[in-house]
């Protein structure tokens, strides 16, 4: 597999593009800005995208999923959860003085459980509610491999104080959901640098007991 994850956006948000090498076939995650950026990458490989997924409908992760839709004619899968945080794009807009983007409902629910498979790629998702009540994880277990969106950090863990937010929910889906994977799991956060859950379990000071 193919994995390739670089920050977009005002708020730098981490978009990854995992391609399978043998189909060519891929999934783009979080294209949150910087079409052209997505765009070129995916031609480097000369990848077909086959499925858009979105962790959450923060304005930072979605914005540009309708534009990457249009581009390549993949669906876009996100949780319906967070439909009313899509019905706010204009307040989220209004966050960053940004034009407010066009954003649609889902194609497809990430709904907890749902397995995507791309090619030979098989992730998992993973319901964690509490940054958005429409939060979810991707998990690829061939390859130990966590994209925690903005539940997960290294050394921190999600805000909990926007529309939808939960933090006791938020904690609780990292100890109940999270934490169960292996210490050797690694974990490419919404933002900032990658990590691995054994180092979050010991060192993260919000998972504290």
């Amino acid at each position: 597999m193919v994995r390739e994850t670089f920050p977009v956006g005002l708020l730098q948000c981490n978009c990854t593009i995992l391609g399978d090498e043998t189909t060519l076939e891929a999934i783009v995650v979080d294209p949150g800005a910087e079409l052209q950026k997505i765009m070129a990458v995916i031609a480097k490989h000369g990848f077909t995208v086959k499925q858009i997924l979105v962790t959450h409908a923060h304005i930072d992760h979605i914005a540009g999923a309708l534009e990457l839709k249009f581009l390549t004619g993949a669906p876009i899968a996100y949780s319906q959860h967070d439909l009313p945080l899509v019905a706010m794009m204009n307040v989220q807009a209004g966050w960053l003085n940004m034009p407010t983007p066009e954003v649609r409902p889902p194609d497809e629910d990430l709904r907890d459980g749902l397995v995507v498979e791309v090619g030979a790629m098989r992730a998992e998702v993973i319901h964690t509610p509490g940054h958005t009540p429409g939060s979810v994880c991707l998990y690829l277990p061939a390859h130990t491999l966590l994209l925690a969106g903005d539940t997960l950090f290294a050394g921190s863990v999600g805000r909990s104080d926007l529309p939808g937010g939960d933090g006791a929910r938020l904690i609780r889906s990292i100890r109940d959901r999270l934490l169960p994977l292996s210490d050797a799991t690694s974990v490419i956060p919404g933002h900032g640098r990658p990590t691995t859950i054994g180092d979050e379990r010991t060192d993260n000071p919000f998972l504290a007991v």
